[in-house]
């Protein structure tokens, strides 16, 4: 099949590149220059694990190309593929949804024959809906049909996320554009995913279900964390506990200083203006996102207390800066509000991350941005883990106590046994362990 993908932004660029390694013909369009310049030069302008490796693969068996005009694309795909951003409008939780409709407009004026278009960014119930409306309104004659296929990819696993879904989900359309998309995800069929055939506004609306679940279920463990500490019991222990339980399960059980990153965030504002501009608010969700933007600040009052209470001149050597490992992505990451906190009670702050630097230096100021761990602990009075990169669980301690000026670590997402660390002479301080 050939398949236009409209965004070459982490949704779109994986996805396309997923598709084409399906053996579908596929063409990723963006009007930024630079991106599809750099995509045809065998760059990637994002960071997932092997994601470069997969373009490239494809490329040279010619199955994906890029280009900033949709027009020849559009002309013969068979599917159409809406994947730009949706960021929240001027920071009031409402989604802006400007660039959907802008490539529905011009979908519209290019698009011959049966068409297929897919919104797969993440958008509000009856997205969809208006997506029909503005192409209806350009071409009242064409022949097309639009669908829902919200995507579930988590960064730093998105390829075997789009490769080995646990569920893909289609909303909407006709008879015909279910044959197509049942073609389009014929790999997975023979794999036995679930493909759930669904209306268009209850899929939009099962994307921000299932986010703003898992964006309540990391919020309920990080508030057992916080009891744990009062009375004395392990949250670890707590989560696994629970976690054994099938009806509750394992997963996104693990305290730390919050969630971050482009879904949880922005997708929990939205489906709250979605429920009050229905007239059914969601008090659950209000209330996690209240909670995750109060956490923040105090895993800032956090390491202050620990250190004393008196931060002014120290310096604090920070691991991790973005919101979780294996991925770029500050959006939203816990760092951007600890460190600034920190900096305000007067710390120096050093910091490294394997794969955020670059990005954390347009979203951070007056911070020390160094190439490695033991560089950034050389004469901190304290050293903090805020993201759980694999470079940070089997650090060695010695060289670590050899190289700070205090020995003071306050891990942030309990990756280390406090046992061992304070054997080997260390102050500790995790979360939701006594």
């Amino acid at each position: 099949m050939r398949v236009a993908m409209i965004g070459t932004g982490y949704v779109g660029l994986v996805s396309g590149a997923c598709f084409a390694d399906f053996g579908h013909h596929v063409t990723c369009i963006d009007k930024n220059e630079e991106k599809i310049h750099l995509l045809r030069s065998g760059g990637v302008p994002i960071y997932e694990p092997g994601l470069d490796l997969l373009v490239e693969r494809n490329v040279q068996e010619g199955r994906i190309d890029f280009d900033t005009d949709l027009t020849g694309a559009v002309r013969e795909a068979d599917v159409v593929f809406i994947a730009v951003g949706t960021p929240s409008r001027r920071g009031d939780g409402h989604a802006d949804l400007s660039y959907v409709y802008a490539a529905a407009e011009e979908i519209a004026n290019v698009m011959e024959g049966f068409t297929v278009i897919v919104t797969k960014s993440t958008v509000p119930v009856g997205t969809g809906d208006e997506v029909e409306a503005v192409i209806r309104r350009a071409r009242p004659d064409g022949d097309f049909s639009v669908v829902s296929n919200p995507e579930f990819l988590r960064e730093g696993a998105a390829i075997e996320d789009f490769k080995r879904p646990d569920r893909v989900v289609v909303g909407g359309g006709d008879e015909r554009a279910r044959q197509v998309m049942s073609e389009l995800y014929r790999p997975l069929f023979l794999n036995e995913t679930p493909i759930v055939f669904t209306e268009r506004r209850t899929s939009e609306l099962i994307k921000y279900a299932a986010n703003a679940f898992l964006a309540m279920k990391i919020t309920f463990i990080n508030e057992i964390a916080d009891l744990c500490e009062a009375v004395g019991a392990d949250v670890q222990e707590v989560a696994r506990g629970i976690g054994l339980d099938n009806r509750i399960g394992k997963k996104f059980l693990h305290a730390g200083p919050g969630y971050g990153g482009s879904c949880f965030p922005k997708d929990t504002l939205a489906l709250i203006r979605t429920g009050q501009n229905a007239g059914a608010p969601l008090r659950l969700i209000e209330t996690t996102v209240d909670i995750n933007d109060r956490r923040k600040q105090t895993m800032a009052e956090k390491i202050i207390t620990v250190m004393g209470g008196d931060v002014r001149g120290k310096t604090i050597a920070v691991l991790g800066l973005t919101f979780k490992p294996g991925t770029d992505d500050m959006r939203d990451a816990p760092s951007l509000d600890i460190i600034p906190a920190l900096q305000k009670a007067g710390a120096k702050v050093r910091a490294f991350d394997p794969a955020g630097i670059s990005e954390a230096e347009k979203m951070l100021s007056d911070v020390e941005f160094v190439s490695g761990p033991y560089l950034c602990a050389e004469g901190a009075d304290a050293l903090v883990i805020i993201t759980e990169w694999n470079e940070f669980r089997a650090l060695d301690v010695e060289r670590l106590k050899a190289e700070m000026k205090e020995n003071i670590i306050i891990d942030l997402r309990n990756i280390y046994n406090p046992e061992d660390i304070r054997k080997a002479g260390f102050k500790y301080a995790s979360i939701g362990r006594s």
